[in-house]
């Protein structure tokens, strides 16, 4: 029927009569997004959900009632997100005219950093708290030289890459303890990452002759095929649909690309720059961002065609370059400068350049919410924060282990199953 009040007529032989108030045709909800669309697992994060024809909405999340104001003529509805457990939850809208589902549902994150010790005295794992920017735990891993670290969509595990054991450490995030460690990945192990459904590990094994990405099957954590690729592969980085993987090949100054599907290389990129080393893809998966540690710059490149865009000059000795979840800005590490490099996605240009971040900065990670970024520093035993907002270091530096090298925070929300 039409949406509003409608008459109701009973007719009987005996004649017709009006049913006081007639019924009520409501509309269908729509919902279009939530925000933030991730926070802690302990809620208390107060939202927004935009959408039409809102009125009357009861809400849950994960199955969760929540509690919700209903603003803008049944365009909004506030509330704050009640606790919940690792990963991503549904969103369910439902009013009298029907039930609406929130696009990307809402992410209960490990408020979490992780950062990897890797020299002699380190071989272990620092867990930051960002809420109160402090070392909460340390997880030992042995004389193995750790490197990069990636953490699973569904957020309950990271996998640590181990250069001098040919390994990777697998850490529940939930205790922050070590619970298998999987061997003979590949010599020298160097980069990690890990397909946006969770299924597969990628990891870039650096040693002389190697030359090779090895998969990683998850939670099974057994190992998958060997990949030839470039000369010293060094990082992975996965595009946000998860069909490509995208590795940097030091000395042959190029990136192969990965087919996740068959685990084959269907593309090398070459001429990307000197010494490639950090990649990072962009949300919407539209673009690469490779940096060349030899060549002091970062080259574009364009996905899925493949092609190279500009060269976007940085510091000295650049190492690794994370996006902010909303893909508007990348961040460099420049190891050899101190400092590090914010680059307009939208321009292609070096927005500001950030000093003062001590002394060879290496991993760089930023949290979902996009509000801050934390830099390894390798030679200081530190790790700095950035206020994404001003692009500026923001409190005390936080002492880790030694030599610290990777970074990771909570991977991007990805669409509820």
């Amino acid at each position: 029927g039409q949406v509003g009040e409608q008459a109701v007529e009973v007719t009987t032989p005996g004649g017709t009569t009006e049913v006081p108030g007639g019924f009520t045709y409501t509309p269908t909800p729509t919902a279009t997004s939530i925000s933030p669309a991730a926070g802690p697992v302990a809620g208390g994060t107060a939202f927004t959900i935009t959408g039409t024809h809102l009125q009357d909405a009861t809400v849950t999340i994960g199955g969760v009632p929540v509690a919700v104001t209903v603003g803008g003529g049944g365009t909004t509805l506030t509330g704050t997100t009640p606790p919940g457990t690792l990963g991503n939850k549904p969103v369910i809208i439902t009013t009298p005219g029907g039930q609406a589902t929130v696009p990307g549902g809402y992410t209960y994150t490990t408020t979490n950093i992780y950062v990897t010790n890797s020299g002699v005295g380190g071989n272990s794992v620092s867990v930051i708290d960002p809420g109160t920017n402090t070392v909460t735990t340390t997880i030992p891993l042995g004389n193995i030289s750790p490197q990069q670290v990636a953490i699973t969509p569904d957020l309950t595990r990271a996998y640590v890459v181990n250069f001098q054991s040919n390994s990777v450490s697998v850490i529940d995030t939930a205790n922050n303890t070590v619970i298998t460690t999987i061997t003979s990945v590949g010599t020298q192990p160097q980069g990690v990452a890990i397909t946006p459904d969770g299924t597969k590990a990628y990891v870039a094994n650096s040693g002389p002759g190697v030359n090779n990405v090895r998969v990683i099957n998850i939670p099974a954590n057994t190992l998958g095929p060997t990949i030839p690729v470039g000369t010293a592969p060094r990082y992975v980085a996965i595009t946000p649909d998860g069909t490509r993987a995208y590795v940097t090949n030091r000395d042959s100054n190029s990136v192969s690309v990965i087919d996740t599907a068959t685990d084959t290389v269907i593309a090398t990129i070459t001429g990307v720059g000197t010494n490639p080393a950090g990649i990072a893809i962009t949300p919407d998966g539209t673009k690469a961002y490779v940096v060349n540690n030899g060549s002091g710059n970062v080259r574009v490149i364009n996905i899925p065609a493949n092609t190279l865009g500009p060269t976007i000059p940085v510091g000295f000795n650049p190492l690794i370059v994370a996006i902010t979840p909303d893909g508007t800005k990348a961040y460099v590490t420049n190891a050899g400068a101190g400092s590090v490099s914010v680059i307009n996605t939208a321009t292609d240009t070096v927005l500001t350049t950030i000093t003062g971040v001590v002394t060879q900065p290496r991993g760089i990670a930023i949290t979902a919410d996009g509000t801050k970024a934390y830099v390894a520093n390798f030679t200081s035993n530190n790790v700095r924060v950035i206020d994404t907002a001003s692009n500026t270091l923001i409190g005390s530096a936080i002492t880790v282990g030694s030599s610290p090298v990777g970074v990771a925070a909570t991977p991007l929300p990805y669409p509820a199953p």
